[in-house]
């Protein structure tokens, strides 16, 4: 406990205190705007068909342009963009809202909406990529870069289970502009703090000559497995929401859906930040593998619920097995691609979590229609089992990926340290395998696991 304690006094010491609480309030609108989207139009048209369309194009616009808004970031640096993002979606979130509440058509509300969506800034993405350049830069152990990626998988973890929330209870208490209008707020304070932030030098982006003068480099094969694993996580998301609102409403208590997944969502985030005190030695393939069998077994009961208490116990104890599997899918995405082309990885990687949630939702919706609740948990099953096949037939490097230097580090004037950021830790950490090696003309910020 006091190790666990000790690492992540060293994270804090890295970011400084106000960053992390800073990436949080500015993650919740991320949680906010898809629901409080939905629940303004359906309330302001009538239709929940409307509804549905204008949060599906608020999807797709974040699905699509997530990890165009990191590649930007990674070659122009994180506060021009996450000032340019974050100024363009209050004005399209404020525009939404006007638009539903003078009665707007539905296409010009849809079109809004996917602006709205595509300008989202991806604070949870960009934090991950401004706090693991920092760990590099001062060359901090494996057990501390880990102990990064738990702290920021439990702030989003918290920020979807406290977005939503926050939304529901604007919604009956005054009306869901409210909610919305209280998005873009977040936005413009707290998106526009995380952008000036003095740790944003350390992200100033990357040049041309730093990046291969414009070649794509060809991503590992490991990438695009995590990716699809993280898709399939998103499907369990949304397959869980359709299927606990499914018997909810069947056994009389719709308003006890959001409660049982908050549930989920406050214990995954616990397990998440307690992943911090596990031993390097637990490496990433290990965990990988555990958490998504994890995930299988726990899911199962889910098919035979049928009444509210066992439901509560069933999802409560699933939740458990979903921020390893989040923590340790960035991990992986963090240890092999290239640290120039890392926050368009970490932007894609959140993407594909949106993207899965989304279609599994309408595809587990139709399910939950037809076959009741079981349905919609079906798909859970089926996609945790599909997550556990990629992560058995995956081939997982044993060391970090060489990879370039990061440069923005290297070009950029520094923040000075934060006190007690000399106590980040050594180059190479418990765990440690093999060391890295370099390609010629390149120098490693790594050492490998």
């Amino acid at each position: 406990m006091v190790g666990t304690v000790n690492t992540y006094r060293k994270v804090i010491a890295l970011t400084g205190p106000l960053l992390p609480l800073v990436s949080f309030f500015a993650r919740l609108p991320v949680a906010m705007s898809q629901f409080g989207s939905v629940l303004l139009v359906a309330e302001t048209s009538g239709s929940l068909a409307t509804a549905g369309i204008v949060g599906g194009t608020l999807s797709a616009g974040q699905v699509v342009f997530g990890p165009v808004l990191g590649r930007l970031a990674d070659r122009h640096g994180q506060r021009p963009v996450v000032l340019a993002a974050a100024a363009v979606n209050a004005v399209a979130t404020a525009a939404l809202v006007a638009g539903a509440l003078g009665g707007l058509a539905t296409f010009p509300l849809a079109a809004i909406g996917a602006v709205t969506g595509a300008s989202v800034p991806l604070i949870g993405p960009l934090a991950r990529t401004r706090s693991v350049a920092l760990a590099h830069r001062a060359k901090s152990d494996e057990g501390v870069v880990g102990a990064v990626h738990s702290l920021e998988g439990t702030l989003d973890e918290i920020s979807f289970v406290f977005g939503p929330a926050l939304v529901g209870l604007a919604a009956l208490v005054a009306h869901p502009a409210v909610a919305l209008g209280g998005a873009a707020a977040l936005v413009v304070v707290f998106g526009t703090a995380f952008a000036l932030h003095p740790t944003a030098s350390v992200t100033a982006g990357s040049p041309a000559r730093a990046r291969g003068a414009g070649v794509r480099v060809r991503q590992p094969r490991v990438v695009h497995a995590v990716r699809g694993s993280l898709a399939l996580q998103g499907a369990m998301f949304g397959a869980c929401q359709a299927g606990i609102a499914s018997l909810t409403a069947q056994l009389g208590v719709p308003g006890q859906a959001g409660i049982v997944y908050a549930a989920m969502g406050v214990v995954s985030a616990a397990v998440g930040l307690a992943l911090g005190a596990l031993p390097a030695r637990f490496g990433l393939r290990l965990r990988w593998r555990v958490a998504t069998g994890a995930a299988l077994v726990l899911s199962v009961p889910l098919l035979f619920t049928e009444s509210l208490w066992p439901l509560y116990a069933v999802v409560t104890v699933l939740g458990a097995a979903y921020a390893p599997h989040l923590i340790t899918a960035f991990a992986l995405t963090e240890r092999v691609v290239e640290p120039a082309r890392l926050a368009e990885a970490m932007a894609f990687a959140a993407s594909s979590l949106v993207a899965g949630q989304a279609v599994a939702l309408a595809v587990s919706g139709r399910l939950a229609e037809a076959y009741g609740p079981a349905g919609a948990f079906a798909v859970a099953v089926g996609a945790a089992a599909l997550s556990l096949t990629l992560a058995l037939v995956t081939r997982v490097p044993a060391a970090r990926t060489p990879a370039k230097a990061f440069i923005p580090a290297q070009q950029t004037a520094s923040p000075q340290p934060a006190a007690g950021q000399s106590a980040a830790g050594s180059a190479t950490g418990p765990g440690t395998t093999s060391p890295t090696t370099t390609r010629p003309g390149t120098t490693s910020p790594y050492a490998g696991r």
